[in-house]
């Protein structure tokens, strides 16, 4: 995400660059360096666009929902009342678009925008140890190398170089490429939040697992996807880290429904009847939520596992995070790769602000 090298000013013609600005005839003399230049600036505007917008539209969404604020998934700083919390992440979202919209800066302005962006690098800085530390003690077990929190640092350090090292060019970006470069951020937030928070494994002793239907064949056996599903729950019961399965599903494509696909599995895996509950109408991921929530009252659940694949996770985890719980992920250990992957993972990117958005209107 990050982008460490800027643009530049382009042709003789422009007007003298200001204070800090690059040397005009130093990029002109080399192209590909100036095209560098000139994609890092706009990356690095588009990028701070998004990020101010998102952070924004949680503060003021929240306003009428008050579960609505997702501003944790690119920063944490929820140690901090919500007093102090609110105020300073609007001041950093206003900083961040203002030098999307306005990269052109008097001195006053730009020493503002660095601090909040410094401000924002300590804290997903701080999150990156912290991610590292509970990485080490066993908390949880990483299915990425980076953290998401790092990769924001280095997005924030690139736009901060941006700032430090402005040109007219920066002004002079085409409104379509910065367009572009706000979808592209898009389209890689969900990406990343799949690739970096999706396939680490939340595993923990708890009071009760969902997991998540998938297709069932006509003749009652589960799709590959449903039983690598269902596969993994039983283990965790295995592991006895937790003494409740809760499979939610809907229609299979005969007589047989998902749930008694999953519950049929999870016998010949092992698991007691008795140990299995069934939420029939988990027709899809909102569906399985608004059930599951009230069972998990049922039976004095506080901490709760929930298994699906790893694209799918960041869209439950949000859903649940929605109705008050936090709920722990596990993503499914998949027997082999499935073909259809990148078609989920495409399906995943527009559910995932399908379910973002629809909040605002539900």
């Amino acid at each position: 995400m990050s982008n460490l090298l800027f643009a530049g000013p382009m042709g003789r013609s422009e007007p003298a660059s200001r204070p800090g600005a690059a040397p005009r005839k130093a990029l002109a003399a080399y192209p590909v360096r100036r095209f560098i230049w000139s994609a890092g600036t706009t990356s690095a505007r588009g990028i701070a666009l998004f990020l101010g917008a998102f952070t924004m539209t949680n503060i003021l969404g929240s306003l009428v929902i008050p579960t609505f604020d997702a501003n944790i998934w690119w920063i944490d700083i929820t140690t901090l009342t919500p007093y102090a919390e609110t105020p300073l992440l609007a001041g950093i979202g206003i900083a961040l678009i203002a030098f999307a919209l306005r990269p052109l800066m008097k001195p006053w302005r730009r020493n503002a925008t660095l601090a909040a962006i410094g401000v924002a690098i300590a804290a997903a800085a701080i999150n990156t140890v912290g991610y590292y530390r509970l990485a080490a003690s066993d908390q949880f077990a990483p299915g990425f190398i980076l953290p998401f929190s790092l990769l924001v640092v280095l997005a924030l350090a690139g736009i901060a170089a941006v700032v430090l090292h402005p040109s007219e060019h920066a002004a002079n970006t085409s409104p379509w490429r910065l367009a572009f470069a706000v979808l592209a951020c898009v389209i890689l937030f969900p990406l990343l939040q799949m690739l970096c928070f999706g396939t680490s494994d939340y595993s923990r002793p708890a009071d009760a697992i969902v997991v998540l239907g998938a297709k069932a064949y006509a003749n009652g056996a589960p799709s590959v996807p449903l039983a690598d599903r269902v596969r993994t729950a039983c283990d965790l019961y295995r592991r006895h880290l937790a003494p409740v399965l809760i499979f939610s599903g809907g229609d299979g494509d005969g007589n047989i429904h998902e749930t008694e696909s999953m519950r049929n599995m999870a016998i010949r895996l092992g698991v007691p009847e008795s140990a299995i509950l069934l939420d029939r109408n988990g027709v899809n991921t909102q569906a399985t939520v608004e059930n599951t929530v009230p069972m998990f009252r049922s039976l004095g659940a506080r901490r709760v596992m929930v298994v699906s694949h790893a694209y799918h996770l960041p869209r439950v985890k949000m859903a649940y995070q929605r109705a008050g719980w936090n709920v722990y992920t596990v993503p499914a250990r998949e027997s082999y790769t499935l073909t259809a992957i990148p078609f989920y993972v495409a399906r995943e990117v527009a559910g995932i602000w399908a379910y973002y958005a629809e909040a605002l209107w539900r």
